[in-house]
Parts: structure tokens; sequence; C-alpha cells
């Protein structure tokens, strides 16, 4: 079987030293195994993304010395094959619409307002409403987010215990999905339809993706993958999840955090092959 790994940036800014460490970790590792990797456009998020930051990213990378297959996948060219996906969940009577705003959503879960990680409110298991009142705010307008409904998915699996993947790096052997830690997860909105996290399952299916690397902050999210996977009867590719690169302040390299970007590196004259080297390569 033919190692094939991917790297998928979204273009909502520049990249920074940890992409720059994400990206070669990945692209090392397929060509140590003489394998496939493949650069994938996750811009699903059409009020974030931008097309400036996406062909930054192509220079980004293509001056780190990467190289990857053509055509790129981007997927806003392909949203009908991941709300397809999120239809058959629905179908199936696995979502549900959540009506909460992202302000309501930090309150039940005891953030507050600036919390620096908002999606851990998103994750909050609230249920679905009475259809009396979700027939009253589909009238009004309101806008909602369909959420995966982690009791019908039991109902239709039985436990999820069964659910394992093979991790290869973080804490290696066969690890068991826990997607009940995240709750009810949101899938898809009203607005721009299915997200990334059921659109990177697909995308991998699609793809071949034999073995997804990628940083251990998104371990959590595998078990949601994995879960996914099993209701859309979907192939498990293996599973590399590597150590964050931080900075000098012991934190991990965030675009929000206006940490120092490839294109200041290079603008600054840093060489590649003198950052490849700072980062291990």
């Amino acid at each position: 079987m033919t190692f094939v790994t991917r790297f998928a940036p979204s273009p909502t800014g520049r990249l920074h030293r940890g992409h720059a460490f994400a990206a070669l970790t990945a692209w090392t590792a397929a060509k140590a195994a003489g394998g496939r990797f493949l650069l994938r456009i996750e811009d699903t998020d059409f009020t974030r993304c931008r097309p400036e930051y996406e062909e930054a990213i192509l220079d980004d990378l293509a001056w780190l010395g990467l190289d990857w297959e053509h055509p790129v996948r981007r997927q806003s060219e392909h949203r009908a094959d991941y709300d397809a996906a999120l239809d058959r969940l629905r179908d199936m009577g696995l979502l549900y619409r959540c009506f909460r705003t992202r302000k309501e959503l930090m309150a039940l879960a005891g953030m507050a307002p600036h919390a620096d990680d908002p999606t851990d409110a998103e994750a909050f298991a609230g249920g679905p409403l009475s259809d009396d009142e979700e027939a009253a705010r589909l009238a009004s307008g309101q806008p909602f987010a369909w959420r995966i409904s982690l009791a019908a998915a039991r109902d239709r699996l039985g436990d999820f215990h069964h659910l394992t993947w093979i991790e290869e790096a973080a804490d290696p052997g066969i690890r068991t999905a826990t997607p009940g830690e995240l709750g009810d997860m949101v899938l898809g909105r009203k607005d721009i339809g299915a997200g990334y996290v059921i659109a990177s399952v697909v995308d991998d299916a699609l793809q071949g993706v034999t073995h997804v690397v990628r940083g251990e902050d998104l371990i959590e999210t595998t078990s949601v993958q994995r879960l996914l996977q099993a209701l859309l009867d979907l192939p498990t590719p293996s599973y590399r999840h590597h150590p964050l690169l931080l900075g000098p302040d012991g934190k991990r390299y965030a675009k929000r955090d206006g940490s120092v970007t490839l294109a200041a590196l290079r603008d600054a004259g840093v060489a590649p092959e003198v950052l490849r080297a700072e980062l291990g390569f």
C-alpha cells in the first residue's frame, strides 16, 4: 500500500513557523516512505478565507522547498461532496438544529466572552429543542448550526468502544475514540453548509489518504472523525500526531497571536535551509 499523507492549511492568514514545522513533518514522512504528499486548501469557511492567503501559502511552501501533487484540492470547489455527507447523516436522524448563539454557548459552558478557545463552547451538548420551539425559531428566520447527536449515534452504532484507530506518534498503539468528550459537535451551519470536520473526513477518503500527519492538538478531533468514518462507511487512516512547535514563551505559534510569519522571515533575509535546520529538518 502506497503511503499517502497531506498538509491541509486554511487560508485565513499567513503561515508561521508552526505551520512550517507541520508541513515539513508530513512532507518528510511521505518522502521517507516513498509515498505521496498532497496539499489541500481547507477553505470551507468563506467568511474568513481569502484568495490572497491561499496564494501566500503556495509561495511560502515552495520557498520552504516542498513539492506536492497537482491539482491542489480546494474544499470550496467541492461543497457538494460535504453537503451530501451532511445530508446523509441528517437522513439517518443523527443531526439536530442548534439555535444557540456563541455568547449563549459560552455562558452555558462557564466561559468568559473573551475566552481563548470559543470552539470549546461550541462542543456543548445542549440537545435538540422541542418541535414547537424549533418550528417557531425556523419561522422567525433564526440562524442555526447542525450538531451531531451522540445519543442517536450511539443508538445506531452501539457502544463507541469498538471505534479505534492506529496512532503512530503520540502514545503509539491502538487508540479508542472518545467522541463524548467533545459533546454534540457542530458539523455544519445554515449559512455555509458542512464544516471542516466532516469535509476533512470526506476528503481523506476521496483522496486515498493512508496516514494523517498533524499536530497533537487535534487528537480529540480524531475521535469525532473516527465516529464519522464509521457512520459514513469510510476507511480509517493511521494517524501520527506530532508535538507542536512552541515559541520562546512556551506557547504554540498561532495566527491570532501575531506569530512571526514565513513571509516576514523571507523579507528579513532568512534562507529556507536555515529555517529548516532550526526546525530539525
